[in-house]
């Protein structure tokens, strides 16, 4: 052990036995099992809510969870004489979900629809600090927990957070095309992305105008007049498959779920969209393992048709061709890597692939 984390677990009332790195952060044996160290990275102000939500989680009976241990001084992170600030969470003997594998995807929509049930805080720190459907805090708040609420929110904040981002998005995609059509010598990404533009496009305004004849606004604004929280990043690398608490032939999957730092409130379906579309994107938008993934959560936590819609919206736009166009158009475009241009021809691919997904789930057809 390094004299630097050695100081940082003195700040702890635990025995350390041993640790050892992994990714972003240390893993500690200790007298209280396996916790993980971890520098904080970005704004504190997060923290103190964020142990909020994990304790919230835990009096609920959603005990599977990383929640952060306080220093003896009772504070929610430590902070070091250079300026560095740590938390130390609970951790698990696990491994990440397997994407490969369906059983696990459908155990972890299950998890997350479970997750969900209990996600419903309405006089909750997300209310009181005004952290609706943003990243982060709008209130103060200090490390030792108090927090001051913050402004108002305003109309426009509840109906239209879809509306103005994909008009934002579609706004970016015209100018990514704009600046492509200039670019000369063309390479291969230029010439891919001017085929492809007019059918990624017309998807993109398809969503919007699904987007404006639908109840969205109105799921959103009842989502946050209930409390409703979103973990903000249910990916399989935030899914532990915990070792040593089932039998995988007979038993159902025991699972943790971690790092709930990008929480907040919002439309609770918005997680079900974002681990569904990491899957089908990996899986080829299989329709049948996409049904059995909603099936798998609905049979928890049903879905209305307030929340299909919304799913459906979702899923129509192009988000995959937009991030790769946006990166593209950040990045050094004198030289476009061959990952941006492998990701280009997979969301182009995939495109058909889609179509037919939503036609079969959703009975969209464009």
């Amino acid at each position: 052990m390094q004299e630097y984390e050695r100081a940082v677990l003195e700040k702890y009332d635990i025995d350390v036995i041993g640790t050892r790195k992994t990714r972003g952060a240390i893993l500690c044996e200790t007298n209280l099992g396996l916790l993980l160290l971890k520098e904080v990275k970005g704004s504190e102000k997060r923290i103190p809510v964020l142990c909020g939500v994990y304790d919230f989680l835990q009096r609920q009976g959603y005990e599977k969870v990383d929640y952060i241990l306080k220093t003896k001084e009772g504070e929610c992170a430590a902070r070091m004489e250079d300026g560095g600030v740590y938390v130390l969470k609970r951790w698990f003997q696990g491994r990440e979900c397997d994407v490969r594998k369906p059983a696990e995807l459908l155990s972890a929509s299950g998890n997350l629809a479970k997750l969900h049930m209990v996600m419903r805080w309405p006089d909750g720190p997300v209310r009181e600090t005004g952290l609706n459907g943003e990243t982060g805090l709008n209130g103060e708040t200090g490390l030792n927990g108090e927090t001051k609420p913050a402004g108002k929110m305003k109309k426009s904040d509840l109906t239209e957070g879809l509306e103005s981002e994909y008009l934002r998005h579609n706004r970016e995609l015209s100018k990514v095309r704009k600046f492509v059509r200039s670019v000369s010598p063309k390479g291969e990404f230029e010439y891919a992305f001017l085929r492809c533009f007019d059918q990624m496009y017309q998807w993109g305004e398809a969503a919007l105008q699904e987007l404006m004849t639908s109840g969205c606004g109105k799921l959103l604004k009842e989502s946050r007049r209930q409390g409703c929280m979103v973990h903000g990043e249910y990916n399989y690398h935030n899914i532990l498959m915990i070792q040593g608490d089932y039998n995988y032939r007979k038993e159902p999957y025991r699972i943790a779920t971690t790092n709930f730092e990008k929480f907040k409130s919002d439309v609770q379906v918005e997680d079900l969209y974002y681990f569904l579309r990491k899957v089908m994107e990996k899986h080829g938008w299989k329709v049948r393992l996409g049904d059995n993934m909603l099936n798998a959560y609905a049979a928890i936590r049903p879905l209305s048709e307030a929340e299909m819609e919304y799913l459906c919206v979702r899923f129509i736009y192009p988000e995959k061709f937009w991030k790769t166009a946006d990166s593209y158009y950040r990045s050094n475009k004198a030289w476009v890597s061959s990952k941006n241009i492998e990701k280009l021809q997979t969301a182009i691919h995939q495109t058909e692939e889609k179509k037919r997904f939503l036609e079969e789930i959703f009975s969209f057809h464009l």
